[in-house]
């Protein structure tokens, strides 16, 4: 009986499940949300677009360092494009070091055009944002040798124009603090959502980025003890403590697998998100089945059947969501 017992525990407990606990800050299907930093708020800001949420994901593309985030959101609440000093050219492409390799161009003149429109859209979007969340990816940056200025992407220059270096947890908290005081000085009501991303940094050595991992998570730690608008959502342990088996990582060994990443996007709508929106959601799973099935024969009377069943549940979350595509491309397929 004793073994008996001593075997349902450990059946019971073969794994640790990390408990996310329900926010007191609740998330509506009508907030807007800005999502910034590594890919993981490009992961988070799918889900979101996904599920019909007003999203502006990750608008000046994969930012990992805390620095560069901050001055990122400086810049967008200023509504200032950065310094002719961070513009470069190499190979006939014109990029910027304080923004992702994607946001280039043949000419530094369409490039600030391309930026000014970028910064234009995130500081519009601030002014009326509930929540921002922010996705640290790692504490090491790297420093122009030349101006000594932190740089957001190295774009493959050459390693000798770098020093890479390890920033603090009190530089961090002092970079977030202006930055929090200058979001909150024109947008009172902003909630903000910190995590650290899931994702290792080998480059740096498994052993240095648990260091830099180590880092961000005592200084975001830090920041919610400081502020009951910041709040700490723990992808990083969700995916290392609870999802520990590889086959919740891609084939890189590095990313977490879809199923990886459907699993912490459930453990973040049940923690986040309010009865109304967690209502829409289970609806809205529904109806996109729907629209994903494909027939092979759209006009006979069992799709068309279904296509007005579908018309119907589209009509009935169109009052919280528009889903005038939508019913475009049903209306498109009846008879």
């Amino acid at each position: 009986m004793y073994l008996e017992g001593i075997t349902a525990i450990v059946m019971q407990n073969f794994r640790t499940e990390v408990e996310v606990k329900k926010s007191k800050k609740q998330l509506s299907i009508h907030d807007p949300v800005l999502t910034m930093g590594s890919c993981f708020a490009d992961t988070i800001g799918d889900q979101l677009l996904n599920s019909k949420f007003q999203v502006l994901k990750n608008p000046f593309g994969t930012v990992y360092n805390p620095i560069s985030l901050h001055k990122l959101l400086h810049l967008s609440n200023t509504n200032t494009l950065p310094g002719p000093n961070s513009f470069i050219e190499n190979n006939g492409i014109f990029l910027n070091y304080d923004f992702h390799s994607s946001l280039s161009a043949l000419s530094q003149h369409a490039l600030e055009d391309m930026l000014k429109e970028r910064i234009a859209q995130a500081h519009n979007f601030l002014r009326s944002a509930k929540w921002l969340m922010i996705t640290y990816g790692t504490a090491w940056i790297y420093i122009r040798k030349d101006s000594g200025e932190t740089v957001s992407n190295c774009h493959k220059l050459p390693s000798h124009r770098f020093e890479k270096k390890l920033i603090t947890q009190k530089r961090i908290l002092d970079s977030f603090e202006e930055t929090y005081e200058q979001l909150k000085s024109v947008n009172t009501n902003l909630q903000i959502i910190l995590t650290v991303s899931p994702v290792r940094h080998v480059k740096d050595t498994l052993e240095l980025n648990s260091v830099s991992k180590s880092t961000l998570r005592i200084a975001c730690n830090t920041l919610t003890e400081q502020h009951a608008d910041v709040h700490y959502f723990p992808s990083y342990e969700i995916m290392l403590d609870d999802l520990r088996d590889y086959r919740f990582y891609k084939s890189d060994m590095i990313h977490p697998s879809s199923d990886a990443e459907a699993y912490i996007w459930e453990k973040f709508t049940r923690a986040y998100f309010d009865t109304e929106t967690l209502a829409f959601l289970e609806k809205w799973e529904k109806i996109q089945s729907g629209l994903q099935h494909k027939p092979f024969h759209v006009t006979s009377t069992a799709h068309q059947a279904f296509l007005k069943e579908l018309m119907s549940q589209l009509n009935e979350v169109s009052s919280t969501v528009s889903v005038d595509e939508e019913l475009a491309w049903v209306k498109n397929q009846l008879v």
